[in-house]
C-alpha cells in the first residue's frame, strides 16, 4: 500500500539536518496528511522519507523574550486553534486553520507542512501573509529567517535550501500588537473543501477608534502564490473609519491580484469574491478593533 524505499527517523533538529544532507532526495514527512495520500495514489512510489514527527522541540506556541510569537513548525492546526496565546494575540489564525479539512486532518496536519507545500490555497497562508509572518529555517549554516512573502517562490515551490528544515513561524510583536483581523474562506462546500479564494484582513485603529492607522489584506488563490494587496493597504492608512472607506479599500485590491480561470471558478468570479470578501473582512476587523461602522 505504501511503496517507499526508506524511512529515516530524525532524533533532533540537528539530526534532521544531517539526514537531509546525507539523503538529499529524501522528503520530509511530519503529520503526513498530504504525503500519505499521495503515496497511496502511487505518486511517490519508491521515495525516501525523513520523519520529523517526534521532534517536540519544534512543537507548540510560545512567546520569545522580545515578544515574538513563535509557532513551532510541528504544531497541529487543532493545537493552534485552542492555544491561549493564539487566542489572545492572533485569534484569526486559529479561526483560519480551523477551516482546514475535517477534525482528523486538523489533529495531524501541521503549520509547517501547510506552508512548505507552497500551495496558494492553504488556509493558513493568507493570514500569515497579512500578519507579516517570518519563516524560521534551520540548516547546515545555522538558523535563517525569511519574510513569508519571500519564502513562496512559485506555485508549489518554496525557498527551502539544501539541508534545511522549517522550525518555526514567527509573528513579530509589532505585527500583532493592537491589530485585529478576520478571515473569510470561500469554498463550494462549508467543510472538507479547498478554498476557491481565501481573504485575510487586519487593522489597527487610532486610540479614539475613528481612524485606520494601518490595514493589511492578503489573499490565497488570487495568484500563483499567496499575496498582499498593498494598493488597498496604502489607501486605507490614515483614513477615517467609514463604510465608504471599506468600499474603496475593497475595490483597490483589484490592482494587485491576478486570479486565474480554473474548473473551480472563473477569474471574473474570483475577482468579484475578492472585492466582496475584502469589504466584509475589513468591516469585521474594524468592529473587532472597537470601531463603529
Amino acid at each position: 500500500m505504501y511503496d517507499m524505499k526508506a524511512l529515516y527517523q530524525a532524533k533532533s533538529v540537528k539530526d534532521a539536518v544531517a539526514l537531509r544532507l546525507a539523503h538529499p532526495e529524501a522528503q520530509i514527512i511530519a503529520g503526513g496528511s498530504d504525503v500519505l495520500v499521495q503515496m497511496r495514489e502511487g505518486k511517490r512510489a519508491g521515495a525516501e522519507f525523513i520523519s520529523i514527527q517526534t521532534l517536540d522541540e519544534i512543537r507548540g506556541v510560545f512567546l520569545d523574550a522580545d515578544g515574538t510569537l513563535r509557532i513551532g513548525a510541528l504544531t497541529s492546526f487543532s493545537h493552534i486553534t485552542r492555544d491561549p496565546l493564539i487566542q489572545k494575540y492572533i485569534n484569526v489564525l486559529g479561526e483560519a486553520v480551523d477551516q482546514v479539512g475535517g477534525p482528523q486532518i486538523r489533529n495531524i496536519g501541521t503549520i509547517g507542512g501547510n506552508t512548505c507545500n507552497g500551495v496558494t490555497s492553504a488556509d493558513s497562508a493568507s493570514t500569515l501573509h497579512a500578519w507579516e509572518a517570518i519563516v524560521e529555517l534551520t540548516g547546515p549554516n545555522g538558523v535563517r529567517r525569511q519574510p513569508i512573502q519571500d519564502f513562496y517562490i512559485k506555485a508549489g515551490k518554496v525557498d527551502l535550501r539544501e539541508g534545511e528544515i522549517q522550525t518555526a513561524i514567527l509573528i513579530p510583536k509589532e505585527s500583532y500588537r493592537n491589530f485585529f483581523g478576520h478571515y473569510i474562506k470561500y469554498a463550494m462546500r462549508n467543510a472538507m473543501d479547498i478554498a476557491t479564494l481565501g481573504t485575510s484582513v487586519n487593522v489597527r485603529l487610532s486610540a479614539d477608534k475613528k481612524t485606520v492607522e494601518r490595514a493589511r489584506v492578503a489573499f490565497g488563490v488570487a495568484g500563483p502564490v499567496p499575496l498582499r494587496a498593498e494598493t488597498a493597504e496604502k489607501l486605507a492608512a490614515g483614513q477615517p473609519v467609514s463604510l465608504e472607506l471599506a468600499e474603496r479599500f475593497a475595490q483597490a485590491v483589484k490592482e494587485d491580484i491576478n486570479p486565474r480561470d480554473s474548473w473551480r471558478a472563473a477569474k471574473d468570479f474570483r475577482l468579484h469574491i475578492a472585492v466582496e470578501s475584502a469589504k466584509r473582512a475589513f468591516i469585521e476587523s474594524v468592529k473587532l478593533a472597537g470601531g463603529d461602522l
